[in-house]
């Protein structure tokens, strides 16, 4: 073989052997990005939630060994009243704050669609609850929710002659006045995924019904809502997933209390873990709320396929 048949044979060599470490580098490059924070979540968050399974079987002793107990945390769990009324809280919270966040953030949407200038400011304004801290909305709200005549929110219900509430004080309201600031706090994100949606939405359907003589509500209620249908169907799998998951305003505002009339499960799993220190049980009253979430969403998606096909 001469040199100059030698020389493509080699030349073809060097570019398959570039190729392949070219592909190499092409995978193990993004790995290399996402190693530092992989390794977080490893460590944080699956780690112990694989330590969290196994101790949901075990009568947890600190110190003295732990023992293996089997489902018996799984039986005290379920057959407990108080995690019953924690988990019926927990689905009513849900609930009401998902329907109440969605209708609201719609309606605020719908007023705050356009391209002007004022109306962007007025929806950063309206979107600061979302980027506030919860520790400071909880406060917020719980100096609104003084229970005195001269409280804020009762001081406005003198003027239309309402005696005062306890508002969270209450057992009675307490759950509506939990219900309400988590509203107010979720409302604003969901308008900026309706006001995405409706971007979305073809505006010749709008001509084509103002033609044929549809009303506002019409048009609404007949290319609106069935063009914002992707949308509702992701917001609900996020809110119902943030509802089953309530703790921070609950636990701010209201700890539980009254009388366990706020009580939801995430509350109730840091008491019985942190506070009774029965870990094992707290461990599977964990376990069977993420059941519970992940069941919900994998329902949402199904239905949601089901409907594109």
């Amino acid at each position: 073989m001469t040199a100059v048949e030698v020389e493509p044979v080699a030349r073809a060599g060097q570019e398959r052997v570039s190729g392949r470490s070219g592909r190499t580098g092409s995978w193990v490059v993004p790995w290399l990005f996402l190693a530092p924070a992989l390794i977080l979540f490893l460590y944080f968050k699956f780690i112990p939630m694989g330590n969290a399974l196994v101790m949901s079987f075990q009568d947890v002793q600190p110190f003295l060994g732990n023992q293996w107990v089997g489902q018996d945390n799984y039986v005290k769990v379920v057959t407990s009243d108080g995690f019953r009324q924690a988990a019926w809280h927990t689905v009513l919270l849900a609930v009401c704050q998902t329907a109440g966040s969605m209708v609201l953030g719609l309606v605020l949407a719908l007023l705050m669609e356009g391209r002007s200038r004022r109306l962007s400011f007025i929806r950063s304004a309206a979107f600061l609850p979302v980027v506030v801290p919860m520790a400071v909305i909880a406060e917020l709200w719980r100096i609104m929710y003084h229970p005195t005549a001269d409280g804020m929110l009762n001081s406005l219900l003198g003027l239309v002659g309402l005696g005062p509430s306890g508002f969270i004080n209450d057992p009675h309201t307490s759950m509506a006045s939990v219900i309400a600031t988590g509203i107010w706090r979720g409302a604003p994100y969901d308008m900026m995924i309706f006001l995405a949606g409706l971007a979305g939405v073809n505006r010749d359907l709008y001509e084509a019904a103002f033609v044929d003589g549809a009303s506002r509500w019409r048009r609404l209620l007949h290319v609106t809502l069935p063009g914002l249908r992707s949308v509702f169907s992701i917001l609900f799998i996020l809110a119902a997933i943030r509802g089953l998951r309530v703790f921070t305003e609950v636990y701010l505002l209201t700890n539980g209390g009254p009388n366990g009339s706020t009580e939801v499960v995430m509350t109730l799993i840091t008491k019985l873990g942190l506070e009774q220190n029965r870990l094992g049980v707290a461990s599977a009253g964990a376990v069977l709320l993420f059941l519970a979430t992940l069941l919900l969403t994998v329902v949402v998606s199904v239905l949601r396929r089901r409907e594109r096909e």
